[in-house]
């Protein structure tokens, strides 16, 4: 399974970002899908999950209200829309796929390269 994350950039506060993660080698409708992010000197941290069908979403507690995580199963890919944003949602953003909706990073099986995602203030 191969994850490929893109749309990453510079954007200034209260400005918006789409990413997505293109799944291929896999059975992409079969997965649980899910984005982390990972600041300078901070560990990984959860930011949305979307579960195989779509029906079910879950939102880390500091991005609920401003992202939206969803899915197209017919092109295999995930989206992450981002309004909103802040300078501390600056990090590198990771798609992962097969975990628990709910799981930490260590239930995922398959990531991703990461994109890079700055706010500026």
């Amino acid at each position: 399974v191969q994850l490929q994350a893109s749309g990453g950039g510079l954007v200034q506060a209260g400005g918006s970002l789409r990413l997505s993660c293109a799944v291929s080698r896999g059975t992409f409708s079969s997965y649980n899908m899910g984005w982390f992010r990972q600041a300078p000197g901070k560990e990984r941290e959860f930011v949305a999950a979307i579960s195989w069908s779509g029906g079910t979403t879950y939102y880390a507690d500091s991005v609920k209200g401003r992202f939206t995580i969803s899915r197209d199963n017919a092109k295999n890919t995930v989206y992450l829309q981002m309004n909103s944003l802040k300078p501390e949602d600056t990090a590198v953003y990771y798609c992962a796929a097969g975990g628990s909706i709910r799981g930490s990073s260590s239930t995922y099986n398959y990531w991703g390269q990461g994109t890079l995602v700055t706010v500026s203030s």
